[in-house]
């Protein structure tokens, strides 16, 4: 028997409630919490009422389709692979322009509920006889709003970067938010002991030398005084082994003195691109770490997420694959180090670590690392807002190399020698691909977007594919 927690129990007793006098229900829970065990009970409940006959779940990734499935199989007691004599099926967004008519005459015919995991990446608002919003957004709206018996939205980041509605969402007018029929943040989650204690490590440095011939010699006291002179960007510093080096020392250290009380703890490395993702792995190499690498290039990625989630490994590299909603409980310690800088993304990728599992002791921390570049340093301190009377964001100057040299150790930059963010043709090809087939988040599109005029005119055939 599951045994639930008291917002698990709290929020299906609403939406049960709310479901007699309306079909919606949208809830807000903080990543890590549980959403999928919650509506799969709702779901349950549903059926032992006799209230639906099938459940449909879209969600935004193959990796979280199939954790979905998997969970409602096992609450549920039947197989959940949309076929016939089963309970449901669990879908990506993406595929729902594939889909047979007939699993769509399903939600007229039948009492079905669907339910739609991180709606945040879908938008759309209906408008007289027709939709507005993104691809997703409109094929809810046409297909699903109005037909189905009952829909249940979940989300642990209810907001989207461009500003635009969430579909079947309603919004306070004195406050700009999204309206909750249950919600469940990330304060309460921590003092419940359901999610662990963010703490987030900003990297500075005190001296920062940048060399070239249109400038000469500049020397600058942090990275935010280095990016206000406009003599490097943010990406630059992602690339260079310095940087590279410092944080992953850092972290290092971290995850082995909590792999001295859980010894299967582990790290994730969250990488701009796949030429970074391999020097990252070259760099952790060189100090004796074996890590895993998973990119959207990588065979059977999902099989490769898999074999690390059960493993005792240290390390996995992502590029793109280990986001929202993957579930790998023992990844402990983050180092952020994707060019995405919005808020809805750095929420998303401290999620990954969050997740609290019943042998860590009380009170047990999650660590994220980051450079300390403004808008970062803002989205960390908003954070620190959400857990009033805790420390959650602390400073780190560089202090040395992964050799373990403690003395202050400057960074010079030479900027006239080639860049090292110039993507290799066949990761051009790769992410064109993607594109075209409509593959890339919200956040990998924007992330796409302030890559340089080269993309400027790829993303013309994303506009062209939606």
């Amino acid at each position: 028997m599951i045994q639930l927690r008291s917002w698990q129990t709290e929020c299906i007793e609403k939406a049960l409630s709310t479901f007699q006098r309306q079909s919606h229900f949208f809830c807000h829970a903080t990543p890590g919490a549980g959403k999928t065990v919650m509506v799969a009970l709702v779901a349950n409940e549903l059926f032992q009422q006799g209230k639906i006959d099938f459940v449909l779940c879209f969600s935004p990734s193959r990796a979280i389709a199939e954790g979905v499935a998997s969970t409602f199989s096992q609450i549920l007691g039947r197989s959940f692979n949309g076929q016939i004599g089963a309970a449901g099926g669990s879908y990506t967004y993406q595929s729902m322009e594939t889909l047979p008519e007939e699993l769509w005459q399903v939600i007229c015919e039948h009492r079905v509920i669907v339910v739609l995991d991180e709606i945040h990446h879908c938008s759309g608002i209906a408008r007289e006889n027709s939709s507005v919003g993104n691809s997703w957004g409109r094929t809810i709206l046409d297909r699903v709003q109005g037909k189905a018996r009952y829909t249940m939205a979940l989300s642990g980041t209810p907001w989207r970067t461009d500003d635009s509605p969430i579909v079947l969402s309603e919004y306070i007018k004195s406050t700009g938010l999204i309206s909750c029929d249950y919600a469940y943040g990330l304060r309460k989650a921590v003092s419940d002991g359901v999610c662990r204690a963010p703490k987030i490590i900003l990297t500075d440095n005190r001296e920062i030398s940048l060399s070239s011939a249109d400038f000469g010699l500049k020397t600058f006291a942090s990275i935010s005084d280095s990016l206000k002179n406009e003599h490097i960007n943010y990406p630059d510093f992602l690339f260079k082994d310095e940087v590279i080096d410092h944080i992953i020392f850092e972290a290092s250290k971290r995850l082995t003195s909590i792999r001295e009380r859980l010894p299967r703890a582990a790290g994730l490395i969250v990488a701009a691109t796949v030429a970074h993702a391999e020097q990252i792995v070259r760099r952790l190499t060189l100090v004796g770490e074996s890590p895993v690498i998973v990119t959207y290039q990588t065979p059977e990625a999902q099989r490769v997420i898999s074999t690390f989630k059960n493993s005792c490994d240290r390390w996995i590299v992502s590029v793109g694959m280990i986001s929202e909603g993957t579930d790998i409980p023992r990844l402990q310690v983050c180092c952020h180090l994707s060019r995405i800088r919005t808020e809805l993304h750095f929420r998303q990728v401290l999620g990954r670590i969050l997740r609290r599992q019943k042998t860590d002791p009380l009170p047990t921390s999650a660590w994220l690392y980051v450079l300390a570049e403004p808008t970062l340093v803002e989205f960390a301190r908003r954070i620190g807002d959400d857990l009033p009377g805790e420390k959650v964001v602390s400073f780190s100057q560089d202090s040395g190399t992964s050799r373990g040299d403690q003395k202050s150790k400057a960074m010079t930059f030479y900027q006239d020698e080639q860049s090292e963010l110039s993507l290799g043709i066949d990761e051009r090809n790769a992410l064109e691909n993607s594109i075209q087939s409509n593959t890339l988040s919200d956040e990998e599109q924007i992330d796409l977007r302030v890559s340089g005029q080269y993309w400027n005119e790829v993303l013309s055939l994303f506009a062209t594919s939606t």
